[in-house]
């Protein structure tokens, strides 16, 4: 599911205008969860109704399934069928683990394998995979004895609530236009969809890492941790989640061990010092949740930290020994992103190389076109879109480069430099410009793409050429 990127300014950091929708977007979707679970508690009081509705109003506002008519059709049709099934699925890790792993593996394995398929079935792994990772903080939804509703319609009720919800809030947003104004409209420009190699699919080989690290997460889990494995499996999941290529996986596991550490840290010093309770805890949880989606988008180190902290006010500690468990969680943590490094590494690896390459030449493809005077109605907004493609590979580079102190030759430099472009290119492409030494300039990047030696120059003399116009 991606993600916007929001505009920085020069020394990197948020701009003001991205903050603020970022913190627009973020509060909808916090009203949209207390609304869903004050809702749900009503219909199925217990926590794990509650967590299942924040869960999914989370998952949704994130993938904007709800953007339109359309999107909202199918995730009412789609959603009650898939909680349904993690409904039976809850039920198999309870009561027999293996068979239940077995299907949970299988259910990430398709979610991730249907993109090769196409938006739609793209969309349609997206609602698949919406329940299966809820089952990861409360593997058994069971409301109390008190609740209106049977167990089995539970799930059902909850996913149609949340997109109910979501949905009223962002129409309300849009409605009332409450976010700072963009440059250009809001709607997502469509990518044309790249090629694979010859061989397995990008996608195809992303599910069989994603299906082998689940389950050598749960194998190790059952075997070892037996009554704590949802920490490892957790991990594996989240650092394997959206697999850019091997940096990409080894980035993120890095930030959700510090993140786990920070937050894990805080929420014991929460629980000593500040008596946290059955009452404190839920709006500190979602004060925490709601930080996280707030400063998602600009880094995920503070999702890693913020849902760390929620995960472990949700959990609790079990009446153990408050630092025993600290060490406990981080084993498992640790762990779990071996897990995935792992799988990443050794299963059908993809290069983050390539795929920051691809990236490239997508954007570099969509602003030659843009440049081409035979292009009828020209437009920045493929180029724009493109460059956020590239922003959301970038930040392992930018990191690797920074611990390697590495700075000729650097893949990040090759992001850097086009980036820089932006604006250069927007005001050219505006003003209806199309300078042939500029055209050749692309021409030249472009057919550089493969020569690492070459690349970053040439990508530095489009840029001198987009900015002297």
């Amino acid at each position: 599911m991606r993600l916007p990127v929001f505009a920085r300014t020069r020394d990197g950091l948020p701009s003001t205008t991205a903050l603020l929708r970022a913190l627009v977007e973020a509060l909808a979707t916090l009203l949209a969860a207390i609304a869903t679970m004050l809702c749900t508690w009503v219909a199925a009081p217990g926590p794990g109704p509650a967590v299942l509705a924040v869960v999914l109003c989370l998952s949704l506002s994130r993938s904007q399934l709800d953007r339109d008519l359309r999107g909202r059709l199918e995730a009412a049709v789609v959603l009650p069928l898939v909680g349904l099934v993690a409904l039976g699925v809850g039920l198999l890790l309870r009561h027999w683990p293996w068979a239940g792993a077995a299907v949970f593996v299988a259910g990430m394995f398709v979610s991730i394998w249907l993109r090769r398929f196409g938006a739609m079935a793209r969309r349609a792994g997206g609602l698949i995979a919406l329940p299966f990772v809820t089952l990861l903080t409360v593997p058994h939804v069971q409301p109390t004895a008190n609740g209106v509703l049977p167990v089995w319609l539970v799930p059902i009720v909850v996913a149609l609530l949340a997109l109910f919800w979501v949905s009223m809030l962002h129409l309300l947003v849009r409605r009332l236009r409450i976010r700072p104004p963009v440059d250009e409209d809001d709607a997502p420009i469509a990518i044309p969809a790249t090629q694979d190699r010859p061989g397995l699919a990008v996608s195809t080989r992303m599910a069989i890492q994603m299906a082998v690290a689940l389950a050598v997460s749960f194998a190790l889990g059952f075997l070892f941790f037996r009554e704590r494995w949802g920490w490892i499996v957790l991990t594996a999941f989240i650092v394997n989640s959206g697999n850019r290529g091997r940096l990409d996986v080894v980035y993120k596991s890095g930030m959700r061990v510090l993140g786990a550490a920070v937050g894990t840290a805080i929420a014991l010093g929460l629980g000593q010092h500040l008596g946290v309770d059955r009452h404190t805890s839920p709006i500190l949880m979602l004060t925490a949740l709601f930080l996280g989606v707030w400063l998602r988008p600009f880094g995920y180190a503070w999702w890693a930290l913020f849902v760390t902290l929620a995960l472990a006010l949700l959990q609790g500690f079990g009446g153990g020994e408050p630092t025993g468990l600290l060490w406990q969680r981080m084993e498992e943590i640790v762990l779990g992103a071996i897990v995935g490094i792992a799988a990443a590494w050794w299963v059908l690896p993809v290069r983050s190389t390539d795929v920051l390459r691809r990236r490239l030449a997508d954007a570099l493809a969509a602003l030659s076109e843009a440049l081409d005077p035979a292009t009828e109605q020209r437009s920045a907004a493929r180029f724009t879109a493109a460059l956020d493609r590239v922003e959301e590979v970038t930040p392992p580079f930018r990191a690797a480069r920074l611990l390697l102190r590495r700075r000729a030759m650097h893949p990040a430099d090759w992001a850097d430099t086009l980036l820089d472009c932006r604006e250069p290119a927007k005001a050219l492409i505006d003003q209806g410009a199309t300078p042939g030494r500029l055209r050749q300039a692309v021409g030249a990047a472009r057919r550089a793409l493969r020569e690492p030696d070459t690349l970053l120059p040439l990508l530095r003399a489009l840029r001198a050429d987009l900015r002297s116009g």
